[in-house]
């Protein structure tokens, strides 16, 4: 691991490459539904939405995910955690970035995504504030700080919390200043498949974590459990579908998802180890953008 501050300059596909790309269904999928959700209840498509503060969720949504990437890149990197890998790239580990850099990269996304949650906030409600305080400090403290939570195996709580339950219901409520019933399970079921998405990436990284200390719920489950895990998260989500349905019968829609599922199913409980799990990353985020869109137009059309 490279920590030298004399790092030359990353290019800006490197930047790109260290914001993990294939992890921004995650903060795509929950303001697609909570839009999706609000959509529905106006006699027309989209009555009564502010669609301006929707795509300002989206920034935030967005923001916070980069955010977060950077910085596991930097908290990780320094850590020595990152010394061997078989995922992504990573900038501070391969010596590409400085830490500092990347450091200041990950404060940059936060800043801004706060910026664009307080003008949420003035527009709507101050207790918003709030939340956004909360969703920057759990993103810092995935893998930052004395006692970074993500390396004791809680970070699938924080992506079911803040990228699940708070991203799809925050989206709903600053779109129409009210959070129907129909919200929960819909967003329920998005903090499920953004699980899956973390699960994955954990199973791949079991060896390096075990042997880097890092005690992740896959490492605490093992890697056959973990397997199942998956598996069940995967028809979790497609069952919140199911319930969301008795309100808004079109999102069936979303279980248009499951074929995209099945590959990446098939590949994990195949036994898929090591570099043969980066396409299943890759196609969890696939199921995870056809599943958020599908199931967020059912749920437009009411």
């Amino acid at each position: 691991m490279s920590t030298a501050e004399n790092t030359p300059a990353p290019t800006l596909s490197d930047w790109v490459a260290g914001a993990r790309p294939r992890t921004l269904p995650a903060a795509v999928v929950p303001v697609a539904v909570g839009a999706g959700v609000a959509a529905g209840l106006g006699e027309s498509f989209g009555d009564g939405v502010v669609w301006w503060r929707v795509v300002a969720a989206l920034v935030v949504s967005l923001l916070l995910q980069i955010g977060v990437n950077y910085a596991n890149d930097y908290s990780d990197g320094v850590r020595g955690t990152d010394d061997v890998r078989v995922g992504p790239m990573r900038l501070v580990a391969t010596g590409t970035a400085s830490p500092s850099a990347v450091k200041k990269a990950a404060l940059l996304s936060f800043g801004l995504a706060a910026v664009a949650g307080l003008a949420l906030a003035i527009a709507t409600s101050w207790w918003l504030v709030l939340v956004g305080v909360a969703a920057i400090l759990a993103a810092w403290g995935y893998t930052g700080g004395p006692k970074p939570y993500g390396y004791l195996g809680l970070g699938e709580v924080f992506v079911f919390v803040f990228f699940g339950l708070v991203a799809t219901a925050g989206t709903t409520y600053v779109a129409i200043e009210e959070v129907p019933w129909v919200t929960w399970p819909a967003s329920t079921g998005v903090g499920l498949i953004a699980c899956a998405l973390l699960v994955v990436n954990n199973l791949r990284d079991i060896p390096t974590d075990t042997d880097a200390g890092k005690r992740t719920l896959a490492v605490r489950l093992g890697d056959q459990r973990t397997r199942w895990f998956y598996v069940l998260l995967i028809a979790l989500t497609f069952a919140c579908v199911v319930v969301s349905a008795i309100d808004r019968p079109w999102a069936l829609l979303g279980l248009l998802g499951i074929p995209a599922s099945i590959g990446p199913v098939k590949q994990v409980l195949g036994g898929a180890t090591g570099p043969q799990l980066i396409p299943v990353l890759g196609g969890t985020g696939q199921t995870q953008l056809v599943f958020g869109l599908t199931f967020a137009f059912g749920l437009a059309l009411g």
